[in-house]
């Protein structure tokens, strides 16, 4: 007489390693988007400056006269001027354009490493768009460091890493 087969409960060996390969892949690819968090803010942050100081060109050309950007490393932050003071944004309407990463939780993380415009932390762009002299924007997080750069006499910006 044959014994029949016994069904026990309990998983398998088989099963207990298809549990441990789906969570360590899972771990792989959580734990870089948790440790990479300064890096996407730091990117963000330099595209922000970049934006910035687009804008400020473009108002110095089509309002034809001076618009500045002016930077205060000490507080993290950097606000938009023209010749009255400190304009207000375009899209919060009635409230100055200032920009403070410590303030902004989308790039708390960010730092303004490094300001040099001819040895001052502003550019003014001219009503041509020509800043007042080149220079560069350092942000670091996270490790990272991204360089946000103003050309001399053309007014090119460009983000590198």
């Amino acid at each position: 007489m044959q014994n029949p087969i016994t069904k026990s409960d309990g998983f398998t060996l088989i099963e207990i390693i298809i549990v441990i390969v789906i969570i360590s892949i899972a771990a792989l690819l959580v734990i870089p988007m948790m440790s990479s968090a300064g890096d996407i803010q730091v990117c963000a942050a330099a595209d922000m400056i970049a934006a910035d100081l687009e804008y400020a060109k473009s108002m110095a050309v089509s309002r034809q006269k001076p618009y500045k950007v002016i930077f205060d490393a000490a507080a993290e932050s950097y606000r938009l001027e023209d010749d009255t003071g400190i304009i207000t944004h375009p899209v919060n309407a009635g409230k100055p354009y200032s920009v403070n990463f410590k303030a902004d939780s989308r790039v708390s993380q960010v730092n303004i490493a490094n300001v040099n415009f001819g040895g001052v932390s502003q550019v003014e762009f001219d009503s041509m768009g020509s800043p007042s002299s080149g220079g560069v924007v350092m942000l670091t997080a996270g490790g990272e460091i991204v360089t946000v750069t103003v050309e001399a006499g053309t007014g090119f910006i460009s983000v590198s890493n």
